[in-house]
């Protein structure tokens, strides 16, 4: 190829490729009022054939579950609400040895204080699928009722942690039954909830 072919081309490719970008450029001029062109201009064009590397793309980080805020520690209190329900049903030492929240399927329970799981069973028809938790001070707490169980026996927990979900299992509503015993007797919960036994 001569010099002047060279030249002929290259004034061509130059030509095509400042017209295509004039043609870009006042087609989206028609869609927007903002400036299109850069501060500075534009950078100089690659020759022809030669293209900048590709930039890597990665997929964007997945987003962390989310945050499940159980309910708070009341001031004196040694342990918090299980779930964020309504009471339907209270302690009296007889036919209640605990209390019974409503909730909606899959509503979360949390574990009153730390410690550990000590039981996880479905072997108590009356109580459907039952989770068990030693505390500090001879303190057990049981969950009643779930749905899905998030914890297993030997793991230890923190107070807040999420360890199931409310369901109707063992009981003819979606419910948690909830109950607190001191030396194996079960006690009213509710003194232990609102800080009126301290720790």
């Amino acid at each position: 190829m001569t010099t002047m072919t060279k030249t002929a081309t290259a004034t061509l490719d130059n030509f095509s490729r400042a017209r295509y970008g004039l043609l870009l450029a006042v087609t989206l001029a028609g869609c927007t009022s903002v400036p299109l062109t850069p501060p500075g201009g534009y950078p100089p064009l690659a020759p022809r054939g030669v293209y900048p590397p590709l930039a890597v793309v990665r997929a964007p980080m997945p987003l962390p579950p989310p945050v499940v805020n159980s309910p708070s520690l009341v001031s004196g209190a040694r342990f918090i609400m299980p779930t964020r329900g309504l009471v339907i049903g209270r302690f009296d030492g007889r036919n209640n040895q605990g209390i019974d929240f409503a909730g909606a399927p899959g509503t979360p329970i949390f574990a009153a204080a730390d410690g550990e799981v000590k039981l996880v069973s479905a072997d108590l028809p009356q109580f459907g699928n039952m989770i068990v938790i030693g505390h500090d001070g001879n303190y057990l707490t049981a969950y009643a009722h779930n749905a899905a169980v998030l914890v297993r026996e030997g793991d230890r927990v923190r107070q807040g942690q999420q360890i199931a979900t409310m369901g109707s299992s063992g009981a003819d509503r979606v419910m948690l039954h909830f109950e607190l015993r001191k030396d194996g007797a079960p006690v009213d919960p509710q003194p232990y909830l609102d800080g009126a036994v301290g720790l």
